[in-house]
């Protein structure tokens, strides 16, 4: 992801919750950031589930942020990646060129 994208997915999920803006990108960068790793580093599968529960646990431990607070903000970050991936993949599976790629 760029920049701007982690930028847009912060401000998302602050308009969509209570918590200010530097919390829900501290949460966002450390989440990300060990899905980075774990895209680098591991040659397993998870499912999305499984990987979202170890990406939760992850930053609530790396954060010491309180875990409704971590859930709730990754959760909405997660939605906001559905949208994203949504917009850029239709029905027949074809990524769609954007403008700023």
């Amino acid at each position: 992801m760029t920049e701007n994208e982690i930028n847009r997915a912060v401000l998302y999920v602050t308009a969509a919750t209570s918590y200010g803006r530097d919390t829900v990108a501290q949460i966002i960068r450390t989440g990300l950031a060990e899905l980075t790793v774990l895209a680098a580093c591991s040659s397993r599968h998870f499912t999305r589930e499984i990987l979202l529960e170890y990406v939760r646990c992850w930053t609530i431990k790396r954060t010491a942020l309180p875990e409704p607070v971590v859930r709730e903000v990754l959760g909405y970050a997660g939605r906001w990646l559905d949208e994203q991936y949504d917009t850029l993949v239709p029905e027949n599976g074809r990524l769609l060129q954007t403008p700023d790629r």
